[in-house]
């Protein structure tokens, strides 16, 4: 199947934040027309700054594209925008495609795609892994399920966001259900790579020479190299809110509880992420859970 050319594609984005931005200035390097949707002003404000259209409602996207990334934080916000008031499943044009890249639950995407194909529509599950910096570059891996109607319909989109993609299956849910054990991953070297830093801090160790020396050996991860440096920064900002771990390791143990499959890891991580949001560092960078262990607070300015 041939798919539109880019620059006569127009695509819809849901959820303008950090992630949304940086995929939203890949499809406009590539050609596409991009009408995007946000609560906020100054996201809709920031992609038309970039060359996008704005949108004041999830339906008024719908009526002008084929193809739609819904990119918001959880089910309930996927659920407004697609069925709620002023949402955009009712204004998409049979045969539309909505590309679900929000991290939910897998049995909620697998009944997304049946109330979807009800409506002449086709689903996506498309959640994303890479972070902020693989949204910006293009870069992102996709752990992705649905028909192969799906696939055709917005593989010129997938491959303008991302480098890497994973066909799992499918059926839906099965892209979402990679997603859940990425984030069981990630939350856990990101709990353990804050439990090490805090016990070297406490020790007196130099913080950026351990830093560089762990990184440079077998304890080092991706999460490590991309969280530590915040961990000890003095003003780390905020990349990946920590409630998105509180709400994505209690997917992990709903899936996993789901089951009857134990997860002490994943369960003790998601314990040190809600002693945090508890503690009011929600809305801080996911970096802060460092600052659960006594006595580790935020280092001084000028300490990086």
């Amino acid at each position: 199947m041939t798919t539109a050319a880019p620059a006569s594609r127009c695509v819809g984005l849901i959820g303008l934040g950090a992630m949304g931005q940086g995929v939203a200035r890949n499809l406009l390097r590539k050609g596409f027309k991009v009408h995007g949707c946000d609560l906020r002003p100054d996201a809709r404000a920031a992609l038309v700054r970039e060359g996008g259209q704005a949108c004041a409602t999830p339906a008024d996207l719908g009526e002008r594209c084929g193809a739609v990334i819904v990119l918001v934080v959880n089910a309930g916000q996927t659920e407004a925008v697609l069925f709620g008031p002023g949402g955009v499943a009712a204004q998409l044009r049979p045969g539309s495609v909505v590309i679900l890249s929000a991290t939910t639950p897998p049995a909620f995407v697998e009944k997304l795609g049946e109330r979807l194909a009800a409506l002449g529509l086709l689903l996506l599950d498309a959640p994303v892994t890479g972070g902020v910096t693989g949204a910006a570059q293009g870069t992102l891996t996709l752990l992705t399920s649905g028909p192969e109607p799906a696939y055709a319909a917005c593989e010129d989109v997938l491959a303008a966001i991302s480098t890497r993609g994973f066909r799992f299956g499918t059926a839906h849910g099965l892209g979402s259900k990679a997603k859940v054990i990425n984030q069981l991953l990630v939350g856990v070297q990101i709990a353990a790579a804050a439990e090490a830093m805090a016990l070297g801090l406490r020790e007196g160790v130099d913080p950026q020479l351990l830093y560089q020396a762990l990184q440079s050996g077998a304890a080092s991860s991706w999460a490590f190299s991309d969280r530590v440096p915040r961990m000890i920064s003095p003003e780390p900002g905020a990349q990946t809110a920590l409630d998105i771990f509180v709400k994505d390791l209690g997917l992990v143990l709903d899936t996993a509880r789901a089951s009857a499959f134990p997860t002490p890891l994943a369960s003790t991580a998601y314990q040190m992420f809600a002693i945090a949001a508890a503690a009011g560092l929600g809305r801080e960078d996911d970096s802060a859970v460092i600052r659960i262990f006594p006595g580790i607070g935020r280092p001084p300015a000028g300490a990086a």
